[in-house]
């Protein structure tokens, strides 16, 4: 088994075809269905349906640590250039919507002030849908709603954001401050999708006030739903930064008694040591985030901290 095998096997999943991953990789496609076979014919399976050039179970499992081999090669040498004082190479960091809108901003400003040759590569998700990436090494580094469900993965709280209602203010609620969740019994609402973190911690709360909540519509995204809200399509529940400064003045945030803090933190793979350039990132993110709790509405140090 070499580098070469596990690379042709990565681009055929990558690129869907033999002849797309010999064009990725800038050589023939003999040449990489040569170095497929071999890596079968190693492993004693078959790793790419033939007929489908989809991936079989095996070959998904192949990918998924190659991915992974690759990130270490990536992160060697980038550790070695931080040894001689400079940090260059590149970090993939996924982040959830209404995070990225606030952050990416600030973080690739701080990279290029700190670490010019750190290269971003940025990822906006939902933490369902970045728990994955990160567990298959397509990701670095990822900021996600905590608690993080990832197995193999490890997390380290970054801050606690106010959960609000987000009205119109000529809705009849706007001029109610705090509301109690009673408040919004029977009133349609724009709902994160079941089974997300923050949908989950919403239907908690609820459950626990003895309310039953609404849902006008089921949204997979946050970004999404305040879109939405901001399009007038009804009321929602919101991190308090995923209204934007530009419409804020616009519409209502109005604090709701016996929602928990969203939790917000930043994960990583346990067993893999972080490169120099996801370390440089952690650095200036941590700066960020110093910042943004001083002067983004409803941001909080992680309570207990």
């Amino acid at each position: 088994m070499d580098l070469r095998q596990l690379a042709a096997l990565v681009a055929v999943a990558e690129q869907g075809s033999f002849s797309a991953a010999a064009d990725s990789l800038r050589t023939v496609q003999s040449n990489v269905s040569n170095h497929v076979a071999r890596l079968e014919k190693e492993l004693g399976v078959q790793l790419v349906d033939r007929q489908s050039g989809s991936l079989t179970e095996e070959g998904q499992a192949v990918v998924d640590r190659a991915r992974r081999i690759n990130g270490e090669l990536d992160a060697l040498v980038a550790d070695v250039n931080a040894l001689r004082h400079e940090v260059v190479g590149t970090v993939r960091l996924g982040m959830i919507g209404t995070i990225a809108r606030w952050l990416a901003p600030s973080l690739l400003a701080g990279l290029a002030e700190r670490h010019p040759k750190v290269h971003l590569i940025a990822h906006e998700g939902t933490t369902v849908t970045l728990d994955p990436q990160l567990a298959n090494g397509r990701l670095d580094l990822a900021i996600v709603h905590l608690p993080f469900p990832g197995y193999d993965l490890t997390s380290r709280r970054l801050f606690d954001e106010d959960v609000v209602m987000v009205v119109h203010p000529e809705h009849p609620l706007a001029s109610r401050e705090p509301l109690e969740l009673s408040d919004l019994e029977d009133l349609p609402l724009l709902l994160p999708a079941p089974g997300t973190p923050f949908r989950e911690e919403i239907d908690q709360a609820a459950s626990k006030a003895g309310v039953v909540l609404t849902a006008k519509a089921e949204l997979e995204g946050l970004r999404l739903i305040a879109s939405l809200t901001f399009d007038g399509h009804g009321p929602s529940i919101l991190p308090a930064t995923a209204v934007p400064d530009r419409v804020a003045r616009d519409w209502k945030r109005i604090p709701v008694s016996g929602l928990p803090r969203r939790q917000v933190g930043v994960a990583a793979r346990r067993r893999a040591l972080p490169s120099a350039p996801a370390r440089a990132a952690l650095s200036v993110l941590d700066d960020i985030i110093v910042a943004a709790v001083g002067t983004l509405p409803g941001l909080h140090p992680p309570s207990g901290s």
